[in-house]
């Protein structure tokens, strides 16, 4: 199995020192409590923590992580964060990364989950969620903010981010479509840099070590689905679980969103696990814990194991919840494990370097299109989307505004940037006003 960390070279100059793995054990873990938001709250948190106060990696190799793990299905951040963990300590320190980034969350919404089978929605985790995502945009804002200024060199890169920009919010252009489109002018804009630029660099890892974990990661992905299809049989629901979020982990391009659009179809009509409205349900409970939003999917497996697989329900439920983490999660460590030793050597090629920097522009794009969809999300929870022709707007219902949502933002914005309070801080305010207005009887 690959275990080669990247080499230091003079990019790492301004990097601190490598921490032990006991230090980064706990920012990972508090990473992994805190990480709200979804992937731009997940980011920014992420990059707060590592670049800017610990200087654990350098600005740029984090934006050509992240340009690469947006490549790929599933959770881009959790990916990310396993790319820097295996970066600092190799396997173990990708694995406890990743492990962290996600399991505080799934503790959680397996408890939410029980709690929601048992008595439907729960109003506190409501108001506790409208102060986490005031707080949250506070610290998406400020994160685009500092990206856009260090990744963006030029007038050429900020025309990339605003075209990027308009593609995905204002036409719907698929994100894939978005990334290859920048890559290609990218690479486009590098080709008169080859006959200047340093030789390429050797292939970090041999290809038969690339297989070989390749091999080892699809087995621990596969092996145990295959062992539940056994011992339960091919018609049981654990058995679907683990066949269709499989299925889902290698076609996630886009989050949780997109994830959840084609849930909100699949699951009601073709298995009769949940509802419509229970999809939509199950999307909030994945905003009011920590990590990757595309925990929604625990939510599903929970319910439609509990429903459907027999015996007890709830022992059921937890089975059907850990095969869905299983199918969802694995394949993602399969993807860091066998790419990141070659992360550096596609910045060493300079038409490849230029297309990932093309794809960075268009990162901040992207980002700043979450930000916008997250703001209006958070401020008018009823926000619509239409089209008008090929022209779609998401826009805010101002009939719905949430005011008490925009004060608490507006708190949030003043700690982060005329205060300087951290993440904890803001996080821990902006959450105890929501709590006190709702046991208040004040409508949050």
């Amino acid at each position: 199995m690959q275990n080669t960390k990247a080499p230091t070279d003079a990019a790492d100059i301004a990097v601190a020192p490598t921490p032990t793995y006991a230090e980064a054990f706990g920012v990972w873990l508090k990473i992994g409590l805190l990480s709200f938001g979804g992937p731009a709250g997940q980011i920014a948190l992420m990059h707060k923590m590592l670049v800017d106060e610990r200087r654990w990696i350098d600005e740029q190799r984090f934006l050509n992580a992240l340009n690469f793990c947006m490549l790929l299905p599933g959770p881009e951040a959790m990916q990310l964060a396993t790319y820097v963990g295996w970066r600092m300590h190799g396997l173990k320190g990708g694995l406890t990364a990743g492990l962290l980034f996600v399991l505080p969350g799934a503790a959680m919404m397996l408890g939410l989950s029980m709690l929601y089978a048992a008595f439907g929605k729960l109003p506190i985790s409501e108001a506790l969620l409208t102060g986490v995502k005031a707080a949250v945009l506070a610290v998406v804002v400020e994160a685009l903010m500092r990206i856009a200024k260090r990744a963006l060199k030029g007038n050429a890169d900020w025309l990339m981010a605003a075209a990027a920009f308009v593609a995905i919010y204002l036409f719907a252009v698929p994100f894939p479509v978005i990334v290859l489109v920048a890559a290609l002018i990218g690479y486009w804009r590098g080709m008169g840099t080859s006959a200047k630029a340093p030789a390429v660099a050797t292939a970090p890892v041999s290809f038969a070590s690339t297989l070989a974990t390749t091999g080892i990661w699809l087995a621990i992905w596969v092996l145990p689905l295959l062992a539940i299809a056994v011992l339960f049989g091919r018609a049981h629901v654990l058995t679907d679980i683990g066949i269709f979020f499989s299925k889902l982990a290698v076609v996630t391009f886009g989050g949780a969103y997109a994830v959840l659009a084609y849930m909100r179809e699949a699951v009601p009509s073709q298995f009769g696990w949940l509802s419509k409205l229970e999809m939509v349900d199950a999307l909030g409970l994945a905003e009011t814990t920590p990590g990757p939003l595309i925990l929604v999917t625990q939510f599903v497996g929970f319910l439609g194991a509990m429903r459907k697989g027999g015996g007890d329900p709830y022992l059921m439920g937890t089975l059907g919840a850990i095969v869905t983490l299983w199918a969802t999660f694995a394949p993602c460590f399969l993807w860091i494990f066998v790419g990141a030793p070659y992360i550096e050597q596609l910045n060493a090629n300079p038409r490849l370097k230029a297309a990932l920097a093309g794809v960075t522009a268009a990162v901040v794009g992207v980002i700043l299109n979450l930000t916008v969809t997250f703001a209006i999300d958070v401020l008018s929870p009823k926000s619509v989307e239409r089209w008008f022709g090929p022209l779609k707007l998401y826009l805010p219902d101002l009939a719905s505004l949430h005011w008490f949502a925009a004060a608490l933002s507006a708190v949030a914005i003043a700690m982060t940037f005329k205060l300087h309070r951290n993440i904890i801080e803001t996080l821990a305010v902006c959450g105890g006003l929501a709590l006190a207005a709702h046991f208040a009887g004040i409508a949050v």
